[in-house]
């Protein structure tokens, strides 16, 4: 039987704000981030036994990494949007960068972080408006990427 020590006993951190630290490239205060995972695909052989008797065999396929999603509302700062630019342009050189997700508490003191390799932004969009709401516009980015690691 597993024994556990007292840190695996520790009550989750709460998460009070995030922020995205990009070679060059550095925002802060996040309102939401998902999409740190992976995934395989699942390869299915047939196969028969002894006897004639069917199985399925399953096998790990490719690795897939799911894209990070980040949203805050919208600021002055157009590094996000000049990143973007950088892949709509053409400038895959230049637009791929390693990068973080840093997770703070209350008290602004880093709890986790997620690294990201050679991230890209594949999507950028604006929250739609209409005159009747009284709500934030919201900036929204999506970094696809070729692998995550939790420092």
């Amino acid at each position: 039987m597993p024994r556990f020590t007292f840190d695996s006993l520790a009550d989750p951190q709460v998460v009070h704000h995030f922020a995205l630290e990009v070679q060059g490239i550095e925002e802060a205060t996040f309102t939401e981030a998902s999409g740190f995972g992976n995934s395989h695909e699942v390869i299915e052989h047939r196969e028969t036994g002894k006897g004639g008797r069917q199985f399925v065999s399953k096998q790990p396929g490719n690795l897939k990494w799911d894209d990070i999603i980040l949203k805050r509302g919208v600021t002055s700062s157009t590094q996000l949007y000049d990143w973007r630019q950088q892949v709509v342009d053409g400038q895959m050189d230049q637009a791929r960068k390693s990068g973080s997700v840093v997770f703070y508490d209350a008290r602004n003191q880093e709890i986790t972080r997620v690294n990201f390799v050679r991230g890209w932004p594949s999507k950028w969009k604006q929250s739609d408006v209409k005159t009747t709401d009284n709500n934030a516009l919201i900036e929204e980015v999506t970094i696809s990427h070729e692998g995550i690691l939790r420092a």
